[in-house]
């Protein structure tokens, strides 16, 4: 019988997790990255006997599939993606095909902010309890390796929007919507509901014994709702307003989680995570783990000691009583909304990198309330100067992490904070958000 062929666009972690799933499931498969392929996943392809090139796209080959597995990364105007739609040859996600070949529930988090943290946060409330889970998705080893490789009860998945327009068939066993604030809109043709309509993909194919937790303070979500056919169960959180029927919303000081009539209760002070926006997060996580039937005590004492996820809001040292925090993975307006948010010390502000379509006048107010000096880091800091200049006490620019973390050292005082909280993608000049924030640690490191 002759083999499906199947190519797949992209060498990454997902790339090389889908390519290495496909040959184990006995597909004919050929892949193909237009870069060159990081060792780590050429190692993997050459172990394993698969057909791949790298610095090209030889489109006669990859227009023979039966079926095309594309990275998140590679847009969907790439000429090529736009011949393989007009052949009618499918375009899917890594975690679109890897959910074939698994029978576990899948706990699918998505969300313009948070997700990452409370994917992690679900993640330790279910491993604390026993249960056999793997984390994968937009974090840690791709979903289709960990397939190929474990055999997982459960699975939490931090899932994108990118990935999300790729799953067509998939089912969320439970599936989260923390928020929808603008982002990525270029990918989207600046069109924000065509983002909103991305990330309700979520829900998409759930039936009745499926869960639909969400966040129903956010406004876009609560219309997404009502425009939509929903046949999961739903569970919001909230904490603005007291939720009667089963979710999670705020009483006082304290978080309740009401599944199946049976309340649990805890204070603020004893979440690990603190800020507003971890409420939500925690929240979230909570509901996901009652509707497991996890144990109320388990959950407390998970939400208690989680450590939380590295380049959010993370403590980089205090030198001469000036903190230093950072959210590198700030890549967003919103997020940086929530950073500022959070910070109860005058701010020294480090922003800037590529600018992704942002409209900072949403953090005016807090700017104006919150930030004593503005740093911009970033090659290209006009938008930024045009929406902050004037508003704060103090302006300057740096081109190299360094020079921003030193200006900030000058700059501050007994007291202050330093924030790393870029609101911008890193790729003006860095690698990515991970190595952004590892140049800040480390320019703080030598202070």
């Amino acid at each position: 019988m002759e083999k499906k062929r199947i190519s797949i666009l992209g060498a990454g972690e997902s790339g090389a997790g889908a390519a290495f799933l496909a040959n184990q499931q006995g597909y004919e498969v050929f892949v193909s990255d237009n870069n060159k392929i990081a060792d780590k996943y050429k190692n993997v392809l050459l172990q394993a006997d698969i057909a791949f090139e790298e610095g090209k796209h030889s489109e006669k080959r990859i227009l023979q599939a039966e079926e095309v597995i594309k990275s998140p990364g590679i847009q969907e105007d790439h000429p090529l993606v736009m011949k393989l739609r007009k052949k009618g040859i499918p375009v899917i996600s890594e975690i679109e095909f890897a959910a074939r070949y698994t029978k576990a529930h899948k706990i699918c988090i998505t969300g313009s902010n948070g997700k990452t943290t409370t994917a992690m946060l679900t993640y330790h409330i279910l491993k604390n309890a026993g249960l056999n889970v793997g984390l994968a998705g937009n974090i840690g080893q791709s979903f289709a390796w960990q397939v190929a490789h474990h055999d997982f009860e459960y699975y939490v998945l931090e899932i994108s929007s990118f990935q999300l327009d790729g799953m067509f068939d998939f089912v969320a066993e439970t599936a989260v919507l923390l928020n929808i604030t603008p982002d990525h809109l270029d990918r989207y043709d600046h069109k924000f509901q065509n983002y909103v309509d991305s990330k309700f993909r979520i829900c998409q194919n759930q039936g009745k014994r499926d869960n639909f937790i969400y966040n129903m303070d956010d406004e876009v979500i609560i219309r997404g709702i009502k425009d939509r056919r929903i046949f999961s169960n739903l569970f919001p959180f909230s904490i603005q307003k007291s939720i009667l029927n089963e979710g999670a919303y705020l009483n006082g000081n304290e978080i309740i989680i009401n599944i199946q009539s049976n309340p649990m209760q805890m204070t603020l002070e004893a979440l690990a995570l603190q800020g507003k926006h971890n409420i939500y997060n925690s929240m979230a996580a909570a509901i996901a783990a009652r509707t497991l039937d996890i144990r109320k005590e388990s959950i407390k004492d998970s939400l208690s000691d989680f450590q939380n996820v590295e380049h959010r809001l993370e403590s980089a040292g205090n030198i001469h009583g000036i903190e230093f925090i950072n959210d590198s993975k700030a890549t967003n307006v919103n997020s940086t909304w929530y950073a500022l948010e959070s910070m109860t010390k005058p701010v020294v502000w480090i922003v800037g990198g590529l600018d992704k379509g942002n409209d900072y006048a949403m953090l005016e107010e807090m700017v104006k309330a919150k930030v004593k000096v503005l740093i911009c880091l970033g090659l290209d800091n006009h938008k930024i100067i045009e929406a902050f200049y004037g508003k704060v006490p103090k302006f300057l620019e740096a081109t190299t992490m360094e020079e921003a973390v030193q200006l900030a050292y000058t700059a501050g005082k007994t007291g202050d904070a330093v924030l790393l909280s870029p609101a911008c993608a890193s790729f003006d000049l860095f690698k990515n958000f991970e190595e952004r924030g590892q140049q800040f640690k480390e320019a703080v490191r030598k202070l």
